[in-house]
């Protein structure tokens, strides 16, 4: 087998700043705090941090909103702090991964606050302004991700900009080459400074159409969704041409030693595969949401998995996640029990997994009262459900009073039982989910077929999903039970080295292996 990159036998974890660690007792997390709990990132064994957004922002959207691509926001400390982060976190043997926002700076970034005061300027073109239609209004028909028309009314130009979210948000023109070299050099400055990859923010969305067509109705449509469900985004999102600025960030990223490229990409699997790119050019991993979308089954999910495994490309490396900081949290999906056994296909499927911030500890969505809501999502589209505040808040330490995240306020309201699920807490118990994950990355680490080996026996048996992960002599069998029943299957003799449940190491030797409720095992096949 060839030599993996660190990124191909690695696993990555997702922090979300702001509700990770609070050093200094705002209610809001920080660079410091992390530096704080970098041991528990040791001691679960992942391999690289992924810090969502920590740059200068007004925050209208909690740092997607970025006034400066070369510095840090206060609220999460100074260079010197991510300095010294980037420089503990590599002492650890571990890899920096930071979010990268390139479709849309703030309404507040000195590009656009040029670019708006007059139809001359020499950064009017580095944002997308069109006049107003015939009748007065927007230039068409594009919807904003967050609800409403895509396209804001400047009153000093007379002049629409496009936001793709919110009108704080404009978009960047990645059609002007001065933008995209201006954005290259962001991401240099960063790699310069040691950091070892980038997740780039809505990959797709990053070139329009340039006769800016009205987009046709989505017949699927059902009353009730979001506003942005209404139309199908045939002309602002997924051009061809956005694989052109992928390879150029690419490139950047190649001329630095093994620096990964992985892009959101919200897209059916056949779209999401070519952002590979053609030669292999394009995102090293473009990020596969579909265990966040596939209904929680044997069938549905072996027929995924096959199909996202077929359409990689050849030589090609899949990625897994089972949440992240938009999605709600895989233990609310499916249920607490259940989560234990998606850590398990997370962490033998073939290919990288990211791990979200508390999933270790099998963290839920918390209720959000409506006056204490703080995502714009869910302000701008009321009741609809879009909002992400139950999935981004703080990561509960221990029981004292601010969960060892925070001796202030809270950004958001702790979980109510937070004094039970806990880092501490759980820690202490040895069948915990946290010392499930812990035994599931270490069997990982000390297995060639679980990373890197291949993808053999694909089934589903009733509720039971199985494959087999093999290298050279390593052969093993995952068996899931994706229900709460008892399951019974056929396999192999051999020896079970791990299951959900954390009790049994047994020997199997017959053909027939029990399964308990929502149990997951991974067994060494004689």
């Amino acid at each position: 087998m060839e030599r993996l990159v660190w990124w191909q036998s690695g696993i990555i974890y997702q922090i979300y700043p702001r509700s990770f660690q609070d050093s200094n007792g705002d209610g809001v997390g920080d660079l410091r705090g992390i530096m704080q709990r970098l041991e528990h990132l040791v001691s679960l064994g992942i391999d690289a941090v992924w810090i969502s957004p920590i740059y200068p922002s007004p925050m209208a959207d909690f740092g997607y909103d970025v006034s400066d691509y070369c510095n840090i926001d206060p609220i999460f400390g100074t260079l010197a702090d991510f300095d010294e982060l980037a420089a503990l976190i590599h002492a650890r043997g571990l890899r920096l991964i930071l979010d990268f926002v390139p479709n849309h700076t703030s309404s507040e970034h000195p590009w656009f606050l040029e670019s708006r005061s007059s139809r001359s300027n020499p950064k009017r073109d580095w944002y997308i302004w069109l006049d107003p239609s015939s009748d007065g209004g927007p230039p068409n028909n594009w919807t904003s991700q967050f609800g409403g028309s895509a396209w804001e009314l400047d009153l000093t130009t007379g002049q629409y900009y496009l936001h793709s979210f919110l009108k704080q948000q404009p978009d960047l023109n990645w059609r002007n080459r001065e933008v995209s070299e201006a954005m290259l050099n962001a991401l240099r400055f960063w790699l310069d400074r040691g950091v070892d990859g980038f997740r780039v923010d809505v990959m797709w969305l990053l070139i329009k159409d340039d006769q800016f067509r009205n987009n046709p109705s989505n017949p699927g449509y059902q009353p009730g969704a979001p506003d942005n469900q209404k139309l199908l985004s045939v002309y602002n999102s997924n051009r061809p041409e956005t694989l052109d600025i992928v390879r150029q960030m690419r490139a950047v990223l190649d001329s630095y030693p093994e620096r990964l490229l992985i892009g959101e990409i919200y897209l059916p699997t056949l779209e999401l595969v070519t952002y590979y790119g053609p030669e292999l050019d394009g995102a090293n991993l473009p990020f596969n949401f579909q265990l966040m979308q596939t209904a929680w089954a044997a069938e549905p999910l072996r027929k995924m998995i096959a199909e996202y495994l077929s359409a990689i490309p050849r030589g090609g490396w899949p990625d897994w996640v089972l949440g992240n900081h938009d999605q709600s949290r895989i233990a609310t999906r499916i249920g607490s029990a259940q989560a234990r056994v998606a850590a398990m296909l997370l962490l033998t499927l073939w290919g990288t997994p990211t791990i979200y911030y508390g999933e270790e500890i099998g963290m839920t969505d918390v209720p959000i009262a409506p006056e204490e809501v703080q995502d714009p999502a869910e302000k701008n589209q009321p009741g609809l459900g879009q909002g992400r505040d139950p999935e981004r808040t703080p990561m509960p330490w221990d029981s004292s009073p601010g969960a060892g995240f925070t001796t202030g306020r809270p950004w958001l309201r702790l979980d109510s039982d937070f004094q039970v699920t806990n880092v501490s807490a759980i820690s202490a118990e040895p069948h915990s989910i946290l010392n499930l994950y812990r035994a599931l990355i270490a069997l990982r680490r000390n297995s060639a077929a679980l990373t890197g080996g291949s993808t053999e026996a694909l089934a589903a048996d009733g509720d039971v999903l199985s494959y087999q992960r093999i290298s050279g002599e390593e052969h093993l069998a995952i068996y899931l039970n994706t229900r709460h029943d008892p399951q019974q299957i056929t396999t192999r003799a051999g020896r079970v080295l791990l299951s959900t449940y954390m009790d049994r190491e047994e020997s199997i030797e017959g053909d027939i292996l029990k399964l308990r409720p929502a149990e997951g095992v991974i067994v060494a096949l004689d």
